[in-house]
């Protein structure tokens, strides 16, 4: 199999433009290419990492028309996720996605059924289930360290009326977008959601919860997984709430526990046995990347410190790499990506359906299965 042979199409130019040089640097990527409706956006970053001019769009719809365009990567506003997915898939794109899969039920299925059809790669670019903090802690698990997990808890409050966020995201509901506080403690215990309990907490002013007729500040889900005696418990908010930003999980066994940092910086926690409790840095993760993308995980590589992805979000904890790396060898491989179409799916739903139990007092919701 020659080494150089996909072209893969960046669309949005938001924190996008991080994967640009990545894509760039691996071996089996022959072409790197943008979308981006800005033309100003587009002259600049086509100059500045020298794109083929052919490769670069500033209409969408022209995008999965092009033969040769291998690959679409969407990292655009959530309201346009599925409808960009579905437009790759149909045209017989591998496609990646940026969180959450879509904003609803009906389109998480209908992203499954054109995923069949095309038979093509599907990834869901989940940030939180590479990051050295959740790769440490998958580590422990997979390797016995922690025991029998008992306890999962995860949580994503973040301040979205910040500068720079667009405004669809004013009143946008906690857990319709949850899948960075849901999936950790899904993939640790390498299962799904299979129904949920949520509630909301709080007010939101009236102009922001008249937005979207959600009036919760905080939406809080306990779901129950699937061959599993674990619950696991997520929180979310994103406005009318004061906390330094907080994208985190908590695994509690029988043997070690691991607790996020509270504040950014100040160091995790592993406690294993007794009283004892010990803050820890952990560890890098670019030994498990390929030579030619594993600097990209080191904060220093991000191109753009002040967009507010990571103003909020130290860096996506040096996942970047990891996500290209998995996109790119389940094509070249021809199997599903870690977090294939069915996997996005539930994560997604998961949260969709808890804002569902939230707005319908509390109500257990089942999680739609996607097998």
């Amino acid at each position: 199999m020659s080494q150089k042979q996909i072209t893969v199409v960046i669309v949005g130019m938001g924190f996008g433009k991080e994967f640009i040089p990545i894509y760039q640097s691996h071996p089996n990527i022959k072409a790197v290419g943008i979308c981006t409706r800005n033309q100003k956006t587009l002259d600049e970053l086509a100059a500045k990492f020298h794109l083929d001019k052919n490769l670069c769009f500033t209409d969408f719809n022209e995008v999965p028309k092009r033969d040769d365009v291998d690959a679409i990567h969407v990292v655009t506003p959530v309201p346009e996720h599925a409808r960009m997915t579905l437009a790759s898939l149909n045209a017989n794109k591998h496609t990646a996605c940026t969180i959450p899969m879509a904003m609803t039920v009906e389109d998480c299925k209908a992203i499954v059924e054109a995923k069949r059809k095309a038979n093509k790669v599907y990834m869901m670019m989940e940030t939180a289930l590479y990051t050295r903090e959740f790769l440490y802690g998958l580590n422990l698990a997979e390797t016995g360290q922690l025991g029998r997990i008992q306890f999962v808890r995860g949580s994503h409050i973040q301040d979205m009326s910040m500068e720079g966020w667009a405004a669809y995201w004013k009143g946008f509901p906690p857990m319709l977008n949850g899948t960075h506080a849901i999936s950790p403690l899904l993939r640790i215990n390498n299962t799904t959601a299979e129904t949920v309990v949520c509630h909301g907490s709080g007010r939101l002013s009236e102009d922001l919860a008249s937005r979207y007729g959600s009036p919760f500040a905080v939406e809080t889900a306990t779901f129950t997984l699937k061959n599993s005696d674990v619950i696991a418990e997520a929180t979310r908010s994103l406005f009318d709430v004061v906390r330094q930003y907080r994208e985190s999980y908590d695994v509690y066994g029988t043997k070690m526990s691991f607790e996020w940092e509270q504040l950014e910086d100040e160091k995790h926690v592993i406690f294993d046995g007794g009283e004892n409790a010990e803050r820890i840095d952990v560890p890098d993760t670019d030994e498990l990347l390929i030579e030619p993308i594993k600097h990209f995980t080191k904060r220093e590589k991000i191109d753009d410190p002040n967009h507010v992805s990571f103003l909020q979000g130290a860096g996506h904890g040096g996942s970047h790499p990891h996500l290209v790396q998995e996109f790119v060898a389940a094509i070249v491989e021809g199997r599903d990506s870690a977090v294939d179409a069915v996997t996005a799916a539930n994560y997604t739903c998961a949260g969709i359906c808890a804002h569902e139990s939230a707005m319908n007092n509390g109500k257990r919701i089942r999680i739609p299965d996607f097998k």
